[in-house]
């Protein structure tokens, strides 16, 4: 089993990510110019200020060409991981639902955090148990999670929403509480808590070392396989995938 950790310029979580992976598995950094993934089982898009968060959070990040790669290892169901600003990256993408709009106080947070985990069902998430409450720390500004009435009501429908802060602990405004979501495959995951600096009860808790098992043990059982690259795109890329239902109605949130 082996993990890719992209970095970009502005990433600033990404040996952090990519310690916390090596407490499990090997894994290796992934340059934002790369345009092959070097057959990792995993890709972790850290936490950061890709390209300094100009023009708007990851707006910058999905156009790398490592993306390429992220998006045609995710399109043939590879696994991928986007935390804090990696979360805001594949929402650019198209490859999560929805959007990460300023928090509701517009300011800076940094705090830990009690996150319940909604569905176990995933490969991010079968260490944990539906129910259980991890400790996990946030630090940002902009993880407001927002998806048209709609599409929440089809990702909810689907087993999406993997992760909703505990009761009464919202930080920032999200609505349904939502802390992280998945793709309707459930390969891909993004969260706005940081699981890497929650993997030593040095710290103050390891409860984020199960997003790390998980994978783990999904890629060690053969569920996941590296994909292979597609032979029928020039260039063996896919394209990135297509902005999910209801894409216009947050680029409108956020206007």
């Amino acid at each position: 089993m082996r993990f890719g950790v992209v970095r970009f310029p502005g990433s600033c979580d990404e040996v952090d990510a990519l310690m916390a992976c090596r407490r499990f598995a090997d894994a290796e950094i992934l340059w934002h110019g790369d345009h092959d993934l070097r057959g990792v089982d995993a890709v972790v898009i850290p936490g950061g200020f890709s390209y300094g968060d100009y023009l708007r959070v990851g707006a910058i990040a999905r156009f790398s060409p490592v993306m390429e790669a992220v998006s045609a290892h995710a399109l043939a169901g590879g696994l991928v991981l986007g935390i804090c600003n990696g979360f805001q990256v594949l929402c650019e993408a198209g490859l999560l639902p929805g959007a990460l709009l300023p928090n509701a106080g517009l300011r800076f947070l940094c705090r830990q955090v009690d996150v319940e985990v909604v569905n176990s069902g995933t490969p991010f998430t079968r260490g944990c148990a539906t129910g259980d409450t991890l400790s996990i720390p946030v630090k940002h500004t902009t993880g407001r999670y927002y998806a048209p009435e709609e599409a929440l009501r089809e990702m909810d429908a689907h087993g999406q929403i993997i992760l909703r802060y505990a009761e009464g602990r919202n930080p920032n405004g999200s609505l349904a509480d939502i802390a992280g979501v998945a793709n309707r495959d459930k390969n891909v995951m993004g969260l706005m808590p940081h699981p890497e600096h929650a993997v030593d009860p040095l710290t103050g808790s390891d409860d984020g070392s199960c997003l790390f098992r998980s994978l783990v043990d999904e890629t060690v059982e053969g569920r996941h396989r590296p994909p292979s690259q597609p032979d029928d795109v020039e260039g063996g890329h896919r394209p990135p995938s297509q902005p999910p239902k209801g894409s216009a109605r947050v680029a409108e949130a956020r206007a």
